[in-house]
């Protein structure tokens, strides 16, 4: 018996068992022995109602097998005769009272109920001690479920049937969620003595409830956060090796609006690995990342899984480990715990029942994942006696798994080195992680129900409507490179009724203050607390120091100088008694969330945006207007001088914008660079005078229509509002302008972008086709297809795919006879689908290769298929008639001895060629007019030699070893009459090379 099937068994049998005592009754005994279908007809009205409760208790039994199936697939691996022992188990089942009495009797507690069975049932007989210790398990998890089942439904009253089930139509997912939230009983846990058994089972059924929510969502009238199950809205993010003692990453740069293909998970790409592969490979790791990051959601998770033993993959040896959970912010200023005080944080209930040296026990088996969360949370002067405490601990209990988080400031890569901790720092999201991110968190709203402030059958549009924002507009997707930034936006967008604004300002105001202060005050972090600075001192600072760099061109600052600027500023600022500029920056590095040191010494803002932002207001508070612009031509300015605008009164944006535009008439070499940003301060202005509008709307004119490639990207930095002034057809532009007018709508984006363009449907130049193809790219795959390629003619129009979105609605495209995929494609049976095709080119094709597939498209002309793959049926490309040209990559297709080329082939191009691949097949091609080889390492293939005999070829060879072909025994002159020579292995003598006849070209 599989694990699968013994699973779904005993989840069938639990799950009936539960459903007979609900509907059988106590008047009833005759009916306890009916499936719950008959039951279902038999005590529910109506043939609706009884198939809904028969659907409900399939669902309870899909709960209970998810829960089984992970231990049985691991517990059946060393035993052959496990099936008996599901047998026994159910056979128990069978002939147990589980009535509604014998529950009452038990006080609905399992323990009691499974040692009143054992007492009245007689013990399978057979069973070895492997089975029967399994028996054991396995009947003690089931009673579990059935008690947490039955106690878990409504009372059943016949008379009332219809208006029960419809309070119960989500009973199934109900019963299935607290079954999920219970710790492991005794699957995976280790043996121990009684007590410390049992009261391993009531924490870890503890630390599976209290740790399992997460703050989501704030109404702006609300003191508290909604709160739900961390473990649906948990998203795995990715971390890199932090092995340097500083780390320096890239920071993102705001960018034009990314394609469509940035928002797939690409296999093995990205800037790190999953973080739970990562804390495989290491026992002891050091987790740093920068604020609102992910790590105190991690460490939540990680211990939420271990307690109810639910880990999958690459984490799977980490289940039946004890999680001890410890909050360093709770011991500021008190000395750090002993192991029996670890549990105070979480468990405080239950310390008191603890049998003594639990913890100790745990520790020194093994059998703990200590999780130690905020090292950056605790004041300077404590953090030392952190790593003191740790060292002290751990030379105790060698064995004990650890993950340690703290922010960079505070903790270097090498700051628990001596202790043997590996480094990992969690990375920004990638696109794939920000869309995962967003479908989880509407996921785990829906469970808040009526306290949502939409309906929660409006949840998928709301879901939908934000991705579609941050695909379309750079600068969300951009903010949003954080889980703590994420939810923000999330929130936003659902208080705000699927409205984020327009203005960018709003944003990265919301942001700030999150970082700067809400979060910390609301969590009441120590390091925070203790500061005398307010939000609105902190940001005073944080301006100050924003516009000294910008101000001198520059993205860091020496740490020693910066503190010189703070205690400078801090001076100025009467209201605070004296502080110490390096104090007070090092604490604003350390949780404002905005600062880090990219290198010792060093200090710069976490992402560019910020310090533009905070060095706009700085120049608006400061009146600097006419500083910036005579910066407002310099690409690295452009940010701040549009944000400048939104925070400038409306002395200064006439200042502001008359000045750009003054300079935009006065100096032609700047005058294109100086109205650009001019219109695209248009964003964030709040209002602006006649006068300057109609020189905004001028200036904007004399920018369009787009001519060069180098425009659209130019252009499409104004945003939406340069969409009214752009044409809706291509009729009085040249091919060039519409073709380039359409380039610049696709980078805008949205629904209005797409209006545009469906007015350029109906242009036939090739230009604009063209334009209009790679398009599809920038927008939802499924809505552009409808309203705008299938209205075109794409016959002999090349198609390219950039991601897996586009494929269905390519199939409802038929007049495409050209097509490209540039994504990794594994299913080359599906191009069945299309209508026939004259060219198809596959640049990462996967998986095995079936060639007769190719018999759908008899007309093919051009075809090539490159990736990581495996080719079968090679003769099958015979039947190609009219095929010309063939480029193949052979991978672990040695033989081609099944290869046959039509005599319309001319040109062929073979990759991955080794030296098992034997070329015999070629000798006879003599219509081949172009050759290409290319070899992966250098080697000689077999049957080179009927290759170079083809008079007339031209010949091109990549990496092959042509010293050895010179010395092998088939060696001939070559008759080719061109051979170009690219990183072979040559032979010494270059005189070896000239043959009579050949052209041959070395590069």
């Amino acid at each position: 018996m599989s694990a699968e099937a013994a699973a779904l068994r005993l989840g069938t049998t639990v799950a009936n068992t539960a459903a007979q005592i609900w509907l059988g009754g106590k008047r009833r005994e005759q009916e306890r022995h009916l499936s719950v279908e008959e039951l279902a007809r038999v005590r529910v009205p109506g043939v609706k109602f009884s198939r809904s409760v028969k659907r409900q208790f399939e669902q309870i039994a899909d709960a209970v097998f998810d829960r089984l199936e992970p231990f049985l697939e691991h517990e059946f691996r060393g035993l052959s005769s496990a099936g008996v022992v599901v047998d026994a188990v159910c056979d128990t089942f069978a002939a147990a009272d589980l009535s509604d009495e014998a529950l009452l009797a038990a006080d609905a507690q399992p323990a009691e109920l499974i040692r009143r069975i054992t007492r009245a049932v007689r013990a399978p007989v057979g069973l070895n001690e492997a089975e029967s210790s399994l028996y054991e398990r396995l009947f003690a998890e089931c009673v579990e479920y059935y008690v947490r089942i039955v106690r878990g439904l409504p009372v059943f009253e016949e008379r009332a049937a219809a208006e029960l089930l419809v309070r119960t139509s989500t009973l199934g997912g109900e019963v299935a969620r607290l079954l999920e939230r219970l710790p492991d009983r005794s699957l995976f846990a280790p043996e121990g003595t009684d007590q410390d058994t049992a009261f391993r089972r009531r924490y870890l059924e503890l630390v599976s409830e209290s740790l399992d929510e997460v703050e989501l969502f704030r109404r702006a009238s609300d003191r508290a956060a909604a709160q739900v199950r961390l473990s649906v809205a948990y998203v795995s993010l990715r971390a890199t090796g932090d092995d340097s003692v500083w780390r320096r990453t890239a920071r993102s740069l705001p960018r034009l609006r990314a394609d469509m293909s940035d928002w797939e998970e690409a296999g093995g790409e990205g800037s790190g690995m999953r973080v739970e592969a990562a804390l495989r490979g290491s026992s002891r790791v050091l987790l740093r990342g920068e604020a609102g990051s992910g790590k105190t959601t991690l460490l939540r998770w990680l211990a939420v899984t271990a307690a109810r033993g639910a880990f999958t993959g690459e984490l799977t040896e980490w289940n039946g480990l004890t999680p001890v959970f410890v909050k360093l912010r709770e011991y500021s200023g008190r000395t750090l715990p002993a192991p029996e005080a670890m549990l105070d944080g979480v468990a405080a209930p239950l310390t008191g029942i603890m049998p003594r040296g639990w913890v100790e026990r745990q520790l020194d088996g093994g059998r703990a994942l200590l999780l130690i969360d905020g090292v950056d949370e605790l004041l300077d002067r404590e953090r030392r006696a952190v790593r003191d405490w740790l060292r002290r601990l751990l030379s105790t209990y060698g064995g004990v798994r650890v993950v340690v988080t703290s922010r960079p400031a505070a903790a270097g890569a090498d700051w628990l080195r001596r202790e043997d901790f590996a480094a990992l720092h969690l990375d920004r999201m990638t696109p794939p992680d920000l869309a995962a991110f967003v479908r989880q968190w509407h996921q785990a709203v829906r469970e808040l129900g009526d306290e949502l402030p939409c309906g929660v059958d409006d949840l998928p549009q709301y879901e939908q409507s934000l991705l579609t924002s941050l695909k379309d507009r750079a600068h969300l997707q951009s903010l949003a490179g954080t889980p703590l930034l994420a939810a923000m936006l999330c929130a936003m967008h659902l208080n705000r009724g699927r409205q984020l604004p327009r203005d960018r300002m709003e944003l990265y105001r919301s942001a700030l203050h999150t970082l700067v202060h809400d979060r910390d005050a609301n969590r009441n972090v120590p390091s925070a607390v203790d500061s005398a600075l307010s939000l609105g001192d902190k940001l005073i600072l944080l301006r100050d120091l924003a516009w000294r760099l910008s101000d001198n061109n520059r993205s860091e600052i020496a740490l020693e100088q910066a503190a010189v600027h703070v205690g400078a500023r801090l001076r100025a600022m009467r209201h605070l008694e004296p502080m110490d500029g390096e104090s007070v920056l090092r604490r604003l590095r350390d949780r404002s969330g905005l600062l880090r040191s990219p290198a010792q010494g060093r200090l710069d803002f976490v992402h560019r945006t910020f310090q533009e932002y905070l060095a706009a207001e700085e120049a608006a508070e400061e009146d600097r207007i006419g500083n910036l612009v005579g910066r407002a031509h310099l690409d690295l300015w452009r940010e701040t001088v549009i944000m400048a605008a939104g925070h400038a009164n409306a002395r200064q944006r006439e200042e502001l914008l008359g000045g750009i535009l003054d300079r935009a008439e006065q100096e032609p070499r700047y005058a294109r660079a100086l109205r650009l940003v001019a219109a695209s301060c248009q964003e964030t202005l709040p209002s602006v005078s006649a006068g300057v509008a109609a020189r905004l709307e001028e200036a904007v004119s004399r920018l369009l229509p787009p001519r060069r490639e180098t425009d659209p990207p130019a252009l499409a930095t104004v945003g939406p509002s340069l969409l009214r002034r752009l044409p809706r057809s291509g009729a009085g532009l040249t091919e060039k302008a519409a073709a380039q007018t359409v380039r610049t709508v696709a980078l805008i984006g949205g629904e209005e972008a797409l209006g545009v363009l469906e007015g350029f449907v109906g242009d036939g130049r090739d230009d604009v086709v063209r334009a209009l193809i790679d398009a599809w790219a920038y927008f939802d795959a499924e809505l552009y297809a409808d309203r705008v390629l299938s209205r075109m003619p794409l016959k002999a129009r090349s198609v390219k795919l950039t991601h897996s979105g586009q494929w269905r609605p390519l199939t409802r495209l038929e007049s495409v006879t050209s097509l490209e995929i540039g994504y990794p494609f594994m299913e080359f049976a599906a191009l069945s689908e299309l209508s026939a095709l004259t060219d198809l080119v596959l640049f990462e094709l996967r998986g095995e290769v079936d060639l007769q597939v190719l018999r759908s498209h008899p007309a093919l002309d051009f075809l090539a298929l490159i990736g990581d793959m495996s080719v079968k049926h090679l003769g099958a490309l015979r039947e190609l008639e009219r095929l010309k040209a063939l480029f193949l990559y052979l991978g672990d297709t040695s033989q081609l001895g099944d290869l046959r080329l039509g005599e319309s082939v001319h040109t062929v191009g073979l990759s991955s060629v080794g030296a098992s691949t034997d070329l015999s097949v070629l000798g006879g091609c003599y219509h081949l007019r172009t050759l290409h080889l290319f070899a992966d390492e250098p080697c000689l293939p077999k049957g080179l030699h009927t290759v170079f005999a083809l008079a007339g070829l031209r010949l091109t060879l990549h990496g092959l070893d042509i010293a050895a072909w010179l010395e092998s025994p088939d060696f001939a002159p070559p008759k080719v009459r061109q051979l170009s020579l690219h990183r072979c292995v040559l032979p010494s003598d270059p005189g070896a090379l000239e043959f009579p006849g050949v052209d041959v070209h070395i590069h």
